[in-house]
């Protein structure tokens, strides 16, 4: 536990600093939407990264191999990023503080203030809250599932990999689909829509504990396979939409900042929703042994999920046009305003040649 507890914090530490990164990187050199590029590269990561560690573990039945193999990737990352120069970034540096003149916790300091007066911005503290609060009002549930399926329903352990590795192609073509049409639609319609999917979607599970899908002819591992990682899909692809607002929002300077708060506000609450889960299960009794009220954990799960559709009105109606549509907007206002003066222009004048010759006459 130690062990995994020690990885998990190095991957969320780097997690965060890629999201602050991608964001700070897509607004200096315009390139809005970036986040979904980054969404796209992560999720064909996880489907290869699943597809060799399963390779591994079939063909050599030793989970010693796959982990040398993912400490000699990570070591390969590692060389990478130490090799890279962050003013090959094209990054610039921030002109408020300098750390020559300031000591490292003043810096600190007026970074956090500064910070906390962008949070409180309107604009970027509602949507803040709800995508917070919709995470952590839904009790984690995966840990229990999981180990229904594996001691119960006696899934072999290929089938709950191969079933990460569709949920990850799923979220590789949501993201395709986002990026290409999903930014037509308005954010408030989007989100609600997605939630009530998530929700949706945490009822599969309820069909396999209650075996319903033996009843319709379906097996319980081409069930799993194909619904097993569908919540937790649609669970990361509702978070896509709000990295792209808050990176439109994000005040000059503060993008790497405002993500990296966001970043960490979502680990919390991650945690705080396992946290739940746990509570949950305990108070139900779901056991090793006991699964019998897990339906029920379930049921509450769904109903969880629909609560935040309560308040969807702290999501905005639709995200802040990018640079580019701006202009374009801006220019067709103009030929639409010279247009206009053009013919008021003409007018003028051919009325003022219709009185003069008629004074003529």
């Amino acid at each position: 536990m130690a062990c995994v507890l020690l990885s998990n914090v190095g991957a969320s530490i780097t997690e965060v600093a890629k999201d602050a990164l991608v964001a700070e990187y897509g607004q200096r050199n315009r390139i809005p939407g970036l986040q979904s590029y980054a969404f796209m590269a992560s999720a064909a990561g996880a489907i290869l990264g699943n597809l060799i560690g399963g390779y591994f573990l079939l063909k050599t039945q030793q989970p010693k191999l796959m982990f040398l193999a993912f400490s000699a990737l990570l070591a390969l990352q590692l060389a990478v990023t130490s090799a890279t120069r962050e003013e090959s970034l094209g990054l610039a540096q921030s002109l408020n503080y300098s750390a020559a003149r300031e000591p490292i916790t003043e810096i600190f300091r007026k970074q956090y203030l500064d910070l906390m007066v962008a949070v409180r911005e309107e604009s970027i503290a509602r949507p803040l809250i709800w995508i917070v609060v919709s995470i952590l009002a839904v009790p984690a549930l995966s840990g229990s599932i999981f180990c229904y399926q594996s001691q119960c329903l006696n899934l072999d352990p290929s089938v709950i990999g191969m079933s990460k590795v569709i949920g990850h192609m799923m979220l590789l073509s949501l993201t395709v689909l986002y990026d290409r049409f999903g930014k037509r639609v308005p954010m408030r319609k989007l989100i609600s829509v997605v939630q009530i999917t998530y929700a949706a979607s945490l009822l599969l599970d309820l069909v396999l504990v209650k075996q319903l899908n033996l009843k319709l002819g379906i097996p319980n591992e081409w069930f799993a396979l194909c619904f097993s990682g569908l919540a937790e899909t649609i669970a990361i692809f509702k978070l896509l939409p709000f990295y792209v607002l808050f990176a439109s929002l994000a005040p000059s300077g503060f993008e790497g900042s405002l993500i990296s708060f966001l970043a960490s506000a979502l680990c919390l609450s991650s945690i705080f929703s396992g946290f739940l889960g746990v509570a949950l299960a305990n108070f139900l009794g779901i056991t090793s042994g006991d699964y019998s009220n897990l339906h029920i954990g379930i049921l509450i799960q769904f109903i969880a999920a629909l609560l935040p559709l309560g308040w969807l009105s702290y999501v905005p109606m639709a995200q802040p046009a990018s640079e580019k549509e701006r202009k374009r907007s801006v220019s067709k206002r103009t030929r639409k305003n010279r247009r206009v003066g053009k013919v008021v222009v003409d007018s003028f004048y051919s009325y003022r040649r219709k009185r003069e010759s008629d004074l003529m006459r």
